[in-house]
């Protein structure tokens, strides 16, 4: 395979939904500590998270909501990071990232993203006038080494993992709540399906494993099958 192995690892409710509401305020990782029946489990889900790949894929907007362009700079891991971005970030939260990550590999269709102007080791651009997921992944494998990526992106990302055949496997913690709100993101977002003939898209899945945690959550492993 010329790209890497992915795995999307996420958290979501009972009703799919990765946020708690539809503004950038709200947000799983600042929300869910503080529900009652919800905080007492959720670091079953860090847990599993310290067991993903060396590889970890997200998105600017993503990380701009958990702070990281305000974030004093991070201790060394041995994860390597790659983020899709047109704006949301800033120098700083670049930099952020180059201090955080083993490789920090930047993916963004913006000519003057502001990790242009920043010099470090260990960041690397790729620039695409039209962003290709397809595209950039095989590079990750080519030019970085990258065999395996964990995918913890938003839901409109996630959509084009999908709808583009490049999912693997699916890996995901549900905690025990109900979040309701159609304009709040879910698992999978992006354009919805208008035919029949449209039905290839959908991502069919074999089930590895259900595991029930501790405190009313599961976990529910699956490879992608088409």
């Amino acid at each position: 395979m010329d790209r890497p192995v992915t795995t999307l690892f996420m958290l979501m409710s009972v009703d799919g939904k990765i946020s708690t509401g539809s503004t950038d305020e709200m947000d799983v990782d600042k929300d869910f500590p503080k529900i009652d029946g919800v905080k007492e489990g959720l670091h079953q889900y860090y847990e599993i998270e310290q067991t993903t790949d060396l590889w970890a894929f997200n998105t600017g907007r993503v990380q701009a909501k958990m702070g990281v362009n305000q974030t004093e700079m991070a201790e060394k891991t041995p994860v390597s990071f790659v983020i899709l971005d047109y704006h949301h970030l800033t120098a700083q939260g670049v930099r952020y990232f180059c201090a955080l990550s083993k490789e920090f590999v930047l993916i963004t269709s913006n000519k003057s993203h502001p990790a242009f102007g920043v010099e470090e080791q260990n960041l690397h651009m790729i620039f695409q006038e039209q962003i290709s997921i397809c595209e950039a992944l095989k590079c990750l494998k080519r030019d970085y080494g990258c065999e395996r990526l964990t995918v913890q992106s938003g839901g409109m990302v996630n959509s084009l993992f999908l709808r583009e055949k490049l999912l693997d496997f699916v890996d995901i913690a549900v905690a025990p709540v109900l979040i309701g709100g159609k304009e709040t993101v879910t698992l999978i977002d992006g354009p919805s399906l208008m035919s029949e003939s449209e039905l290839f898209k959908v991502g069919v899945l074999k089930l590895i494993e259900c595991s029930t945690l501790q405190d009313s959550y599961v976990r529910l492993r699956y490879k992608v099958i088409s």
